[in-house]
């Protein structure tokens, strides 16, 4: 994966991300730059983790799997992909209740939330030799710059339908899947 496959992997999984934070930025009337930070910094933390630690499980079963690391990679991409564009189709906005307290314990369920899909991800790095702490990085800076938009867009996008935005993230991954295996086959 080169520098620009990352950072459209990193705009991908940064879409909840913006999602959650528009959301919160719908609802929070105070304190709006401390909060927003707050959750920016709990969704980018998260982001940048659940790579590093996918990354190094797939290390620990790479000798196991690697005649179809490809074939791995190209059905977790896909299947992500899938899942996004299937879930953004059932629910056109973010609907869950959201707690206007930003106590550590909401945003560590925050973080983790919305970066589960980055430890998959993270072991689809490893498979095709990414770098794992310039790639984190550069996904976790861009989910905190993705949530920090999210969160002060929302006063001139109140109507903006999300689920545009996670459809595209969608097909992202889905051609992100086709690309790694092109490039095996190739």
């Amino acid at each position: 994966m080169n520098l620009a496959d990352i950072f459209l992997l990193a705009l991908a999984l940064a879409v909840d991300a913006f999602v959650v934070s528009f959301s919160y930025g719908l609802i929070i009337r105070q304190k709006r730059r401390t909060a927003a930070l707050k959750v920016a910094g709990a969704t980018a933390f998260g982001q940048f983790v659940m790579p590093i630690l996918g990354w190094y499980g797939a290390r620990g079963v790479y000798r196991l799997i690697e005649q179809v690391d490809h074939w791995i990679a190209f059905f977790v991409f896909l299947t992500l992909g899938l899942k996004v564009i299937v879930d953004s189709l059932r629910g056109c906005d973010y609907k869950e209740k959201l707690s206007k307290n930003l106590s550590f314990r909401v945003l560590l369920v925050v973080g983790l939330a919305t970066s589960i899909d980055a430890s998959v991800s993270g072991s689809m790095l490893y498979f095709v030799k990414a770098p794992v702490f310039s790639s984190a990085l550069i996904i976790g800076a861009t989910t905190f710059v993705c949530s920090l938009a999210g969160f002060n867009l929302c006063r001139f996008f109140k109507k903006l339908k999300t689920c545009y935005l996670e459809q595209a993230a969608g097909v992202i991954l889905i051609l992100l899947g086709c690309k790694v295996l092109y490039e095996h086959l190739s």
